[in-house]
């Protein structure tokens, strides 16, 4: 039995990638309450390693923190987009890298409380350098540090971005590099 059934739902806000909706469900007790859910089309991130074993990062304005964060390179999906398609176009229009070798590392969901949103995880490697195609209103500053290192500044900090550590602490699972930072 679910805990909670939905009653009804109004959509309260529609914008460029987000749709603000009000949902009225019924608890299993009998009791009514409301629900504020903000609906996106999903988004992919990618863990771009290089030869090196070397993590392509993104250094970027982010409008909701007023300022920097240091990210994997990721982005929302299209209406209707395939993510297997989305994940190279993300990381070619942020980073400038193609990459021959594409690994789905299934996804996760980024607030589950409030957010539709799911993050198609990737991993990229074989990777070929480029000149990354920002959009107009994008900021951002490309880093390539050791794995070692990006494993460091998520240690010391300096890494807030959950979707990063996420897709980090995932990658290092299924490449076996976790717990290798000590050695």
């Amino acid at each position: 039995m679910q805990p909670e059934t939905t009653i009804s739902e109004e959509q309260i806000f529609q914008g460029k990638l987000v749709t603000l909706n009000l949902r009225q469900v019924q608890l299993a007790d009998g009791q009514i309450t409301q629900r504020e859910i903000v609906a996106t089309r999903g988004a992919v991130v990618i863990v771009a390693l290089t030869a090196n074993n070397e993590v392509r990062l993104v250094k970027q304005f982010r409008a909701g923190t007023e300022g920097w964060l240091i990210e994997l390179p990721a982005g929302s999906l299209e209406v209707g987009e395939d993510p297997d398609l989305a994940a190279p176009r993300e990381l070619l229009e942020e980073t400038g890298d193609q990459a021959a070798t594409w690994q789905k590392l299934d996804g996760f969901y980024a607030s589950p409380g409030i957010l539709t949103e799911y993050l198609h995880l990737y991993l990229a490697t074989d990777l070929t350098p480029g000149p990354n195609q920002l959009e107009f209103d994008e900021h951002i500053e490309l880093l390539t540090v050791p794995w070692l290192e990006a494993v460091a500044m998520m240690r010391r900090g300096e890494i807030k971005d959950a979707k990063t550590m996420a897709g980090l602490l995932r990658a290092g699972l299924h490449l076996g590099l976790i717990g290798k930072e000590s050695t």
